[in-house]
């Protein structure tokens, strides 16, 4: 319901002749497809990870522990690197913080209130669901343990490795798709990495694939650094929907794959 409101907000005012000449003349479908690899590639590293890991814990809250502090890393990393160069940003360009905060219109401030509300509540039931106050102690202890638990693995620097593959070709897979538009060819890796970043939290409100939040969190990055909204919205729409489509591509093709095998294994 929320991602359908958001997406509904962020595209009432754009036709669909607009988004039809972004896919026909305007994207380069080369740098486009050139991104599939990596999308693909970050897939094959978690299966191996997976395949590493499962022999050694076999559970699967260790491994989303493990993605979520090389992502907060990254976040902390990407933070640090950028504070020089938005300060630059804003002098050169004479752009204030206020003056960008006062492009967001009304319904804007709706939509990231209502996302940070839901994050909040998400949050709360989570703790209310693992008895937070009984049991911190106990929690702390588990994620304590599924970090180091790291250690059991058969090869820890394969393990890591495969982690590290993981995100760079994710981030590959997205920073490439800059490049299939010519408003934000030039933005640069950092810029890529901030919007990267930031979608990457924008994922955690609970809606089909980070659809809506997602769009509005990375659309908002790109306005920072110049793109239109229009041109920003257009963006987010084709990328995210065509590697919505890669990813339900790559499960129906397991899928098959893996009956396919039982099928040979049965005979």
């Amino acid at each position: 319901m929320l991602a359908a409101a958001i997406l509904w907000w962020m595209y009432r005012g754009i036709r669909r002749d607009d988004v039809q000449q972004a896919l026909e003349s305007e994207m380069s479908w080369t740098w486009m497809l050139f991104s599939f690899p990596f999308g693909i590639m970050a897939q094959v590293f978690r299966a191996l990870r997976w395949k590493n890991f499962s022999k050694g814990i076999g559970t699967v809250v260790t491994e989303r522990v493990i993605d979520s502090v090389l992502v907060m890393l990254l976040a902390l990393i990407t933070a640090a690197c950028q504070i020089p160069l938005f300060m630059n940003f804003f002098s050169e360009t004479g752009v204030s913080l206020q003056g960008f905060l006062g492009t967001f219109t009304i319904a804007g401030w709706l939509v990231t209130l209502a996302c940070g509300i839901l994050i909040l509540c998400t949050v709360a039931l989570l703790v209310w669901r693992l008895n937070f106050f009984s049991r911190t102690r106990a929690v702390i202890t588990d994620l304590k343990d599924g970090l180091f638990s790291v250690r059991h693995v058969q090869n820890p620097v394969l393990f890591l490795i495969y982690s590290l593959g993981i995100w760079t070709s994710y981030y590959l897979h997205f920073y490439l798709t800059f490049y299939c538009f010519q408003y934000t060819a030039q933005l640069g890796p950092m810029a890529a990495l901030i919007a990267f970043v930031v979608g990457c939290f924008a994922v955690l409100v609970p809606t089909p694939n980070g659809a809506g939040p997602w769009h509005f969190a990375v659309k908002t990055v790109l306005v920072l650094y110049g793109v239109s909204q229009i041109d920003g919205a257009l963006f987010v729409l084709v990328v995210h929907s065509i590697q919505t489509l890669l990813v339900v591509a790559l499960g129906l093709y397991g899928t098959a794959a893996l009956s396919l095998t039982k099928k040979k294994a049965r005979q």
